[in-house]
Order: C-alpha cells, then structure tokens, then sequence
C-alpha cells in the first residue's frame, strides 16, 4: 500500500472552530528498555506556511531521512519542543504518569516560549490523554488514532522527537558501547539483550522492564 503523506486539515478544521493555535503531539522511546522517554510539541497556526514534503510519522522514515526533515521540522512551526522523562522516573512512575510528565515539561517550554496553551487544542496520537492525568488544570487536548500518520503538526511532532531522542542515546553509546545504543536507540534488539545479561544493567536502563534471570 503506497504511504501518502500527512496533510493539515484536522488542524484547520480546529482553527476554523477557534482554537488560536493546534499543537501537534507525539511521543517516542515508549517501547525502549533504556533511555528516557520523549513528548514532542509543534505549535500551528492558521498563517502555517507550506508543510515541508515527504515529512511524515517518523515511523516510516529512515534515520537518514528524518534527520534531514526534523530540521525542516522545526522552521515550519511557530515553536516546537521535546520533553523527557528519565528512565528513573519511568520506573518509579510508570510509562503513563512519565510520558504525562515529559509532556508537562514540554509545555512548560511552550509556555516560556510564548505559545498560548490555553487557546489551543493540542491534538495527541493515540487514544490516551495522558497530558491531561500530569496537569493541575486542564488543557483541550483531542486525541486520534494514527494522528501521527495523518495529521502533519503530529508527523512533524513525531519526527523531532525522535531525531531528539534518538541524538541522546547516540551519546550515550559514546560512553557504554557495549550495549550498541547508536544503532538500537535502546530498544531490545538482540545484542542489546546479551549485553544486558552479560554486563548487568547500566544507569539509562528501566531497570523495572528487564526481565533477567537470578
């Protein structure tokens, strides 16, 4: 089945509803054994310039393609962001309640930055509002299953954080190697999962998700 890109017209639609601005949800690392987890923001208004073409769900992109789109990523929207929350905080938290405090702390940055939060709707993948479950007082959030395959402030949402994220575990690899973050991003490929048996858990590790041996 041939991938078509993203298009903007959810977003539209919520502009021509009133929203001042959509803001573009998406999280990446959910699945990983190590590193944090990231929330990705983009901020769209109505004067949205053109949507950079074949950027897309960072699914269905290769690492060399993303990291060329995640730039043109950042220069279409009015403000993007990435939260994180640490692989401490998922294992004290759990994945839900970590990835409503990566997004809080994206927010936040939005806030500081000057977007307006509380005229907007911030449209989230999926069909979980975890943003809302982190937040004191509530914000509009709509979420949509598969949002980061049709919907373009998701898509681009989606590309920069995980380009974000995906640079930290690069670094990371510099210092530990052995577990091959640099081509795993810290998801459970084979030779991660020997690395983990052989040399134990290293501090990026959610260290409540392995399941080893005594």
């Amino acid at each position: 089945m041939a991938v078509t890109d993203p298009t903007l017209e959810v977003e539209r639609e919520m502009l021509a509803g009133g929203a001042s601005c959509v803001i573009g949800c998406d999280e990446v690392g959910r699945g990983a054994l190590a590193g944090p987890v990231a929330v990705g923001l983009v901020v769209m208004t109505a004067e949205a310039r053109v949507f950079p073409a074949g950027l897309r769900d960072s699914k269905l992109l290769s690492e060399p393609r993303r990291e060329v789109l995640a730039p043109l990523a950042v220069d279409w929207a009015v403000y993007s962001t990435v939260g994180l929350a640490s692989p401490q905080e998922v294992d004290t938290l759990g994945i839900i309640a970590s990835l409503g405090l990566a997004a809080k702390r994206a927010l936040t940055q939005l806030h500081v930055a000057g977007a307006d939060i509380n005229g907007s709707v911030l449209l989230l993948d999926g069909n979980d509002d975890y943003i809302n479950k982190a937040l004191s007082t509530p914000v509009n959030v709509v979420t949509r299953i598969k949002a980061d395959r049709d919907c373009g402030s998701v898509a681009a949402a989606s590309v920069i954080a995980k380009v974000h994220r995906d640079r930290l575990m690069i670094q990371a690899h510099a210092n530990e190697p052995y577990y091959g973050w640099a081509a795993n991003k810290g998801y459970g490929s084979a030779d991660h999962m020997i690395a983990i048996v052989e040399r134990g858990p290293s501090e990026l590790h959610r260290k409540s998700w392995l399941k080893l041996s005594a």
